[in-house]
């Protein structure tokens, strides 16, 4: 997913983990269980691409209206803002185990109403309940986890909530071809997804409050019985006082801070580290909005159809592929960003978006020059009534291609002899999609037929390959990083708004902008965007790899610069030891 925090960890300590766990299987209970919030949160993002095919079949005016098709995948989105910031107080006020209760409830109600929902409007008050939900366990999942691992694996543990989002987006593919052929279609798709939060609701109603927060309540018996069971006795004497330190320096750093979440913003801001640090971390959580990727994810099916298969199973098909490469990509980034660094990784990772940004995009707009041109003969063999209005009254009408007739909100009905041979320019209704399917001809609505085709579905898998490993992970790293420790808390809330804001406007803008630049100059819009992201990045972003939390205030206090505008050789903890 690309959405959510995500803790990396090398490879001594997934072989630490491993052992861990297999002599205390009680603490894989325990990470499995939270970590199903992160299933949702994957299963969301990718489900609703492959259901949105068949919501437009089935009510029309979201198969003409594009504001409701960008509403119905956004809104989730809008609820996940509204989710974080609720889930926060929940943390705080009721524990994180509550706090995940209540998500799981929240979104199992959300998926019902999806499935049974009537009209559009009905889906769309399902996305805001789910996306409620999502937003609550984002947060509070990979929270439960870190405060109730063993220290020495608790990066590990993390990373399954990040592999779980992805590989929730990967199964809801599945699950989506699945549903193809089934009655209700995606009603099944959306409604599916109550079953993983109905299972960690019944799992977690066994399992205990995180010590940590049961600590900072004074129920310190509590904290101590949960620590007995996840640590060897001899440790539990010395993992309760490490808890304790940790504990009051957060309650003297937060009484240094001030009550409330306003007042820790303005000491924060007022802070020339934190700020430094804040251009750092939104900056890269921005870019990994506005590279595209959500489009990616959100609408691949859709994307897939602009490249020329119109058919609904197809799109899901091969839109498998870029789900499948970015779960994939999330345990090549867990190899390599403590081997070759955080802002390595995604100044390669953003040279890579890019390329593929711009020939993605040249590819759609020679596949756009090339579609196949409108013949009024086989337009006139289907009727004046089944005919595109606009289509019969153009002046310029021998002229129109099949992206002519997609533009004027028509369908383009292929010729029977050849896909790629003039064809009929139709009204759009399901009558004449009909009548043209009962001839075995292919009714295109969202992308013409196109020999370029498999060329984009390869180009989208290369960009997910160059964005996974290091755009899509690396920034939620560096922001586990970059602030000082009694300003993490706020630096990564306020980062994190930014990404999830940044999403909101890419998913609900981006049907809009094909409609207005076609895919291939949205895609080129992308690559602009990402290219000046690629700057900010340069230019703003520090190395933070094997650096302690003093080292980075350090660095930033004393302000970066790279090194080919004067600044200094940056040295990891590791440089630093040897010398």
């Amino acid at each position: 997913m690309v959405e959510g925090g995500v803790t990396t960890a090398d490879k001594t300590e997934f072989t630490e983990c491993w052992k861990t766990v297999w002599k205390t299987p009680y603490i894989m209970r325990l990470a499995f269980s939270a970590g199903i919030g992160g299933l949702l949160f994957g299963y969301d993002t990718g489900v609703i691409s492959g259901a949105l095919l068949y919501i437009r079949d089935d009510f029309e005016d979201v198969d003409k209206n594009t504001w409701m098709q960008e509403t119905i995948v956004s809104m989730a989105v809008a609820g996940a803002i509204i989710g974080a910031a609720f889930g926060g107080y929940m943390n705080d006020r009721w524990g994180r185990r509550v706090a995940i209760l209540g998500a799981d409830i929240i979104f199992f109600f959300g998926a019902i109403v999806m499935a049974v929902a009537p009209n559009p409007w009905v889906i769309i008050i399902g996305r805001i309940l789910v996306g409620l939900g999502v937003g609550m366990a984002s947060m509070t999942a990979p929270l439960y986890i870190s405060e109730a691992s063993p220290a020495r694996i608790r990066g590990a543990l993390v990373s399954t909530n990040g592999l779980l989002i992805t590989g929730g987006q990967f199964l809801s593919y599945l699950i989506n071809l699945a549903f193809t052929k089934a009655p209700g279609t995606w009603r099944w798709m959306l409604g599916v997804a109550g079953i993983p939060a109905l299972v960690q609701f019944v799992l977690m109603l066994s399992l205990p409050e995180s010590p940590r927060w049961l600590y900072r309540k004074d129920r310190v018996d509590e904290a101590r019985a949960i620590l007995e069971k996840i640590y060897p006795a001899h440790e539990v004497e010395d993992e309760l006082n490490a808890l304790k330190l940790s504990v009051d320096a957060e309650k003297a750093d937060e009484a240094a801070l001030g009550e409330g979440m306003i007042a820790k913003v303005k000491g924060a801001l007022k802070n020339r580290v934190v700020r430094r640090g804040l251009y750092a971390g939104i900056t890269v959580q921005v870019a990994q909005q506005f590279v595209g990727i959500n489009t990616v994810m959100y609408y691949a099916p859709t994307i897939v159809q602009f490249a020329g298969f119109a058919s609904n199973s197809v799109a899901l098909a091969l839109s498998l592929i870029t789900s499948g490469l970015n779960a994939v990509g999330s345990i090549v980034s867990m190899c390599f960003v403590d081997r070759y660094g955080r802002r390595r990784l995604m100044l390669v990772s953003m040279i890579g978006i890019i390329f593929f940004l711009v020939i993605l995009s040249v590819v759609f707009m020679e596949a756009s020059s090339h579609a196949p041109k409108i013949s009024g003969i086989e337009s006139a063999h289907f009727g004046s009534n089944s005919t595109c209005s606009a289509y019969l009254t153009a002046p310029d009408a021998p002229r129109w291609s099949c992206m002519t007739c997609l533009k004027a909100d028509c369908a383009f009905c292929a010729n029977a002899a050849s896909e790629f041979h003039p064809g009929a320019c139709l009204d759009s209704s399901k009558v004449v999609r009909g009548e043209c399917r009962a001839e075995n001809r292919v009714f295109f609505e969202k992308g013409c037929p196109s020999k370029f085709g498999f060329l984009a579905v390869i180009l989208l898998g290369l960009y997910i390959i160059s964005y996974s490993p290091g755009m899509g992970t690396v920034p939620w790293i560096v922001n586990s990083e970059i602030y000082p420790l009694r300003y993490r808390g706020v630096g990564g809330g306020i980062a994190a708004v930014a990404n999830w804001c940044s999403n909101l406007i890419v998913s609900e803008s981006y049907l809009s902008l094909t409609e207005a630049l076609g895919a291939g100059g949205t895609f080129f819009v992308f690559a602009g965007i990402s290219t000046i992201s690629l700057v900010f990045i340069y230019f703003l972003v520090p190395e933070t790899k094997g650096l302690q939390f003093e080292e980075v205030e350090k660095l930033l206090e004393d302000g970066y610069r790279p090194r080919l505008f004067g600044g200094k050789k940056e040295k990891s903890k590791d440089q630093v030891e040897s010398t």
